[in-house]
């Protein structure tokens, strides 16, 4: 079944770095290569990102993160309990006209082997992130 843990986090941006780390320490001693390592890191820091600026209701509540290490994956899910939204509100953005923001959910699509978003309306969102062990995908 594979390990897993979790850790809350405060919804502040000085703490982005260390779930980084986290991320990292774990997808080190998994044996992934530095370069999955980094995509790794950024997926999970635009996640993050995400959880902070649009998850939380109230500043004083913590979002959280699940890891799930087994032999073949490393399974991260970033949760929050903030405003939720559509799915279907997500666009592909305009490589050809950038805008400022809006791209996390791409970069982190774009980094990561697979990535399903749920996402209540009222009850919050869960990103959940994966990448496999081995020659990337």
């Amino acid at each position: 079944m594979g390990d897993h843990f979790s850790i809350s986090v405060p919804s502040k941006p000085e703490y982005v770095n260390v779930v980084r780390l986290t991320a990292s320490a774990i997808a080190c001693r998994m044996g992934f290569n530095i370069e999955q390592i980094e995509d790794i890191k950024v997926a999970i820091a635009e996640a993050c990102t995400n959880a902070i600026k649009h998850g939380i209701k109230n500043r004083e509540e913590n979002f959280k993160i699940q890891f799930l290490v087994d032999e073949e994956k490393l399974e991260i899910d970033v949760e929050d309990e903030g405003h939720g939204f559509s799915c279907n509100e997500i666009e592909e953005p305009d490589l050809e006209n950038p805008k400022e923001g809006g791209l996390g959910i791409f970069i982190i699509k774009s980094l990561m082997d697979d990535v399903q978003i749920n996402s209540n309306i009222g009850k919050g969102t869960s990103i959940k992130m994966i990448k496999y062990l081995g020659d990337d995908l």
